[in-house]
């Protein structure tokens, strides 16, 4: 099974190379199950202004939202929408950050999560959406999630008008005050760091290893 199709069912700092004085997209973005929905609610009470739709609505799941725009679903056929993005954060899944149109200037925020919570947490998702979780075992999936990321990471490592910031879920939630100033800092905006941190919620941190 192509990573592709699976990254779709659970769906439904780099060098700072590029000009911070042009307007910018800011992109959260992931693997699935990795904290995209919670960096996302941490922008939004900051003070970002986000790109988002309500279309996916919050579920037991993600009970705090998914922060999804749908027609980034269709990215790689439809880039229209990135002109609404600029000066704004929107989710994009990893599996399509190589469609998004090259005009534009990024700030890339990458959440990073211990592979076993993300398999744990895919796979209580699927169990939920009433889908077979046993097509892939879990070496197998762990091993095209890891091929997935290096393929990710080396990409964006060549992208001139990406900057990247790698952040660890696990370390946001043990540690989030120091991670709402490291974002802030690496986004180059006034956030309010403290509204940052009180929307994040350890209670929803359900798949630990």
């Amino acid at each position: 099974m192509r990573l592709s199709g699976i990254l779709d069912d659970l769906f439904g700092g780099k060098k700072g190379g590029t000009d911070a004085r042009q307007p910018d997209v800011v992109v959260v973005s992931g693997l699935p199950r990795s904290g995209t929905s919670m960096m996302m609610r941490m922008l939004k009470a900051g003070g970002m202004p986000i790109l988002t739709d309500g279309v996916r609505e919050a579920n037991e799941d993600n009970p705090k939202g998914y922060y999804e725009f749908e027609r980034v679903k269709a990215l790689e056929h439809d880039k229209a929408w990135v002109k609404e993005a600029v000066g704004r954060a929107v989710k994009v899944i990893s599996s399509l950050l190589e469609h998004l149109p090259q005009e534009y200037v990024y700030k890339v925020i990458f959440m990073e999560r211990h592979l076993d919570e993300v398999l744990a947490s895919q796979k209580r998702m699927l169990v939920r959406q009433g889908k077979p979780t046993d097509s892939v075992d879990d070496e197998k999936m762990r091993s095209l999630f890891e091929k997935h990321l290096e393929q990710s990471k080396r990409w964006l490592n060549q992208q001139p008008h990406m900057d990247v910031l790698y952040v660890s879920y696990n370390e946001t939630i043990e540690e989030p005050t120091h991670k709402a100033t490291i974002v802030n800092g690496f986004l180059r905006r006034d956030l309010d760091e403290q509204a940052m941190c009180e929307v994040i919620d350890p209670t929803l941190y359900r798949q630990r290893k």
